[in-house]
């Protein structure tokens, strides 16, 4: 399914307001290669390996299967926190990657600077996407994820207990690091929105207890949503997890004007958009697992009603997650085809 549907980055910016878009309106935090390759009509050729031509691939994509935008995340940059290799494994410790122990591992660690990044790229996609079209910037993970995949998880806790200072520290660098990034990427035109992705959830309740992760992370996202606004732009919050008991937090504490993952066995997205909806955007949400079983008419039956529920304003339709390549692309076009026609 390729539309031929010219992009208006206002719809989603109405969206990202809460009013409603002049047309129903598409939102998906990335999909993968051999369907962009299919959406940008490239079916059969060869991946590309260049950076720059790669990322024209996925904005190709994103603009064949009929949104505003392109997302483009910090790993194109080059940009990231080292971390141990774990292999391409199915599953792996959230323990596995830790690379930071204790105060002198903290000091030796070097730390990615945003300001030795080329970020050329911005200007370069910019120009080449169509008119009306903007970049939705990513970060290489969040706060909460990159502590974690730096000290571990289970280190994490048990250093929260035994030296709460270091555990700041590296919070603090962490957060600062990633405030930087927003700062720079705010700087460019092409730029219409910028995603603040950390996962804070696991299914019952956060990572971390409430009164944590307001010490240690959310002040960090306090400070990237205030950089992210200071920019004049909008601040989408991707978290997975039961995040039930922090969303007063998200909305008007850090005033995130979206938020994106859902999961029908945590809080199907029609529920959070009866609850929340008025007070913050609600983005995607139809279950992975949903899209990927359903037949297909039982799934477009339910995306026409979300599509229907959401045109109250505040509601662009997608997966609650992301499009992985095990997602049947029938399945996937079905879905988009209740927005797009």
């Amino acid at each position: 399914m390729i539309t031929d549907r010219k992009p208006d980055f206002s719809n989603l910016l109405a969206v990202l307001a809460k009013e409603q878009p002049k047309r129903d309106t598409l939102f998906e935090f990335f999909m993968n290669d051999p369907l962009y390759m299919c959406l940008a009509g490239r079916s059969g050729q060869e991946l590309p390996t260049d950076k720059i031509e790669k990322m024209k691939m996925t904005a190709d994509g994103f603009m064949g299967a009929g949104y505003d935008y392109v997302t483009i995340g910090a790993f194109e940059a080059g940009f990231s926190f080292p971390v141990k290799e774990h292999g391409q494994k199915a599953s792996r410790s959230m323990s596995e990657t830790s690379i930071i122990f204790d105060r002198a591992s903290f000091e030796e660690y070097e730390w990615p600077n945003p300001d030795k990044v080329d970020f050329s790229h911005l200007d370069i996609i910019g120009e080449y996407i169509p008119e009306g079209a903007k970049i939705i910037i990513s970060s290489p993970g969040g706060v909460l994820e990159n502590v974690m995949s730096l000290v571990g998880y289970e280190p994490m806790c048990y250093m929260m207990f035994e030296d709460p200072e270091l555990v700041s520290m590296i919070f603090d660098k962490v957060g600062s690091v990633l405030v930087r990034y927003y700062e720079i990427c705010g700087t460019y035109s092409s730029v219409g929105a910028m995603i603040s992705n950390d996962d804070w959830g696991f299914n019952t309740q956060t990572m971390l207890p409430v009164e944590d992760m307001r010490k240690y992370v959310f002040k960090w996202h306090d400070a990237i949503t205030s950089t992210i606004h200071g920019a004049g732009r909008p601040a989408i919050l991707h978290s997975c997890g039961n995040l039930s008991l922090v969303m007063d937090d998200i909305i008007d504490g850090l005033k995130y004007d979206a938020k994106h993952s859902y999961e029908d066995k945590i809080m199907p997205v029609e529920e959070a958009y009866d609850i929340y909806g008025k007070r913050i955007a609600i983005l995607g949400g139809i279950d992975l697992d949903f899209v990927c079983r359903s037949p297909i008419c039982e799934l477009k039956n339910r995306c026409q009603k979300m599509v229907e529920k959401g045109r109250s304003g505040g509601y662009a339709l997608g997966t609650g997650n992301s499009v992985p390549e095990y997602v049947p692309h029938e399945n996937y076009f079905a879905m988009i085809s209740t927005a797009v026609g």
